[in-house]
C-alpha cells in the first residue's frame, strides 16, 4: 500500500499545530500509518519538521500569489494576504516555534523570499502614504508573523472565533491598539 506523503504531512501539521510536543508515534497514529512507515519517509523529527517547513513555504507562496500584493491599496493587499494565509496559520505558528529552522546556514532561502515579498508590500504602503514610515518594513513583516501565529494559537485554543481571525490581525497590525477619536 502506497503512503500518501501529502496526507502524512498534513496530518502531522494538524497534530503538531495543536500539540507541538507530539511524539513520532502520535504523528504516525494521526496519519493512520505505523511508526516504521513514518520513519521510512522521515528519518526522525528533524526530517519531518524540515518537510513541514517546505510545505509551509509552499503554502505561504501560494497565499502571497493569491493575495495579489501589487493590486489596489496596500492595506487591502494586507487584508487579502491574511485571508489567504489563514488556512495555513496553524502550521506557520508551529514552524514559528521551531528555532532550528531560522538559525545558521541551514536556513531555507524560501523564508527570505517570503520576507522580501511581504516587506515589499509594506514599503509600497509606506511610499503611498498608507503606512507609517517610522516602522521598518522588516519590523512590520515580523509583527505580521507574530500576529498570525498568535491568532492561530488563539483560534486553536477557542479564545478567538475563526471568523474573526483576519479582522483582528489586520486591525491590530494596521490600526494599533489605541482607540481612535470618533468625530
Amino acid at each position: 500500500m502506497a503512503v500518501d506523503r501529502d496526507h502524512v504531512l498534513r496530518s502531522a501539521a494538524a497534530l503538531l499545530t495543536r500539540r507541538s510536543t507530539a511524539t513520532m508515534d502520535e504523528v504516525a497514529k494521526a496519519a493512520g500509518i505505523s511508526r516504521a512507515t513514518l520513519h521510512r519517509h522521515f528519518a526522525g523529527r528533524d526530517a519531518l519538521v524540515r518537510a513541514l517547513e517546505a510545505l509551509g513555504i509552499a503554502e505561504c507562496e501560494g497565499a502571497l500569489d493569491a493575495a495579489r500584493l501589487d493590486e489596489g491599496p496596500a492595506r487591502d493587499a494586507v487584508r487579502r494576504l491574511v485571508e489567504e494565509i489563514e488556512p495555513a496559520a496553524g502550521l506557520l505558528a508551529f514552524l514559528y516555534t521551531e528555532n532550528q529552522l531560522f538559525e545558521g546556514e541551514a536556513q531555507n532561502e524560501g523564508w527570505a523570499h517570503i520576507d522580501d515579498r511581504i516587506a515589499t508590500l509594506f514599503r509600497r504602503g509606506q511610499s503611498s502614504g498608507e503606512f507609517r514610515i517610522d516602522l521598518t518594513p522588516a519590523w512590520l513583516t515580523e509583527a505580521l508573523y507574530g500576529l498570525l501565529a498568535s491568532g492561530a494559537w488563539a483560534v486553536t485554543e477557542g479564545r478567538v472565533a475563526r471568523k474573526d481571525f483576519t479582522h483582528m490581525i489586520v486591525e491590530l497590525l494596521l490600526g494599533g491598539a489605541l482607540r481612535r477619536e470618533e468625530s
